[in-house]
């Protein structure tokens, strides 16, 4: 039961930051690298905010997601939409859209090194003891759960309960059908890639609360992201959350039972059983 709840606390922020990556990819077809240093910026900022402000890494989220929103936003203007306009198909533009978010990457975590050097960092943040069933489990990762499930639960009534939402799903599904529907593509994309950048960042603000956080870490978590969705299914916002369920407890009964030290090996073993019997995703339907 420790090892179940403990999986399921840390399963919460990995589900928002790879829900940033399926809006990105499953809607803007752009397939960022530079994902994980999203969430390494967010993380800084949090940091910055308590530390130096004293600001509460929940308040700050009401910063730190407009902030990412927008800056996205005019990453995806200038640097990723001309690779849109000039895509002759969807695998060119993956693969130019892989070549310019891996050099984002690197020109993303050189800015951080410099700006906060290479060391590790952390802050204490509601360091209180918590019982679930008997077992004590640290206030702040609940708490980041609870805050993760509650951003999810927006994020689902806002794609299907609204219009925005909808366009999303629609572009999601088929481009160019939504295009015959009056639905503006081009800046449906834009706001699919300014909201991934958000919900990444927020599940970034949240892990800072009870992790240890340094400048290189972002391709670690951009990985972890990358192998939650294509377990889940390209675009299946039900999926990636199963998904990072799955993946977050897999992890931790590694760690428990096994070796910390396996817990990256046993992430891609999980990814590569994936791709060999579920290639579809967990929701997917399988090629006809």
């Amino acid at each position: 039961m420790n090892i179940l709840v403990t999986g399921i606390l840390l399963s919460g922020t990995y589900a928002l930051i790879a829900l940033g990556l399926t809006m990105q990819y499953g809607v803007a077809r752009i397939m960022n690298l530079g994902n994980g240093e999203t969430l390494v910026a967010a993380c800084f900022v949090a940091f910055w905010l308590y530390t130096g402000l004293a600001i509460n890494p929940l308040v700050g989220l009401l910063i730190i997601a407009p902030a990412a929103f927008a800056i996205n936003w005019g990453i995806y203007a200038v640097a990723l939409q001309p690779l849109v306009k000039r895509a002759k198909n969807r695998g060119q533009l993956e693969v130019d859209s892989i070549l310019a978010t891996f050099g984002l990457l690197f020109l993303l975590q050189g800015l951080m090194i410099v700006g906060f050097g290479g060391e590790y960092h952390s802050y204490t943040f509601l360091a209180e003891r918590f019982e679930i069933f008997g077992n004590s489990y640290g206030l702040n990762r609940v708490v980041a759960f609870v805050a993760a499930v509650l951003i999810f639960v927006a994020l689902w009534l806002f794609l299907y309960r609204t219009r925005q939402g909808t366009a999303l799903r629609a572009v999601a599904v088929d481009p160019d059908a939504a295009n015959l529907v009056a639905i503006d593509v081009a800046r449906t994309a834009a706001f699919a890639f300014a909201l991934g950048g958000a919900l990444t960042a927020c599940g970034g603000a949240l892990l800072s609360t009870f992790y240890t956080f340094n400048a290189s870490m972002g391709v670690v978590f951009t990985m972890k992201a990358l192998i939650i969705v294509i377990m889940g299914g390209v675009g299946d916002v039900r999926g990636a959350v199963l998904a990072a369920l799955i993946l977050g407890v897999s992890e931790t009964l590694v760690a428990s039972l096994i070796d910390p030290g396996l817990t990256l090996a046993a992430t891609y073993t999980l990814f590569i059983l994936v791709l060999l019997f579920r290639p579809q995703g967990i929701f997917g339907r399988a090629p006809t």
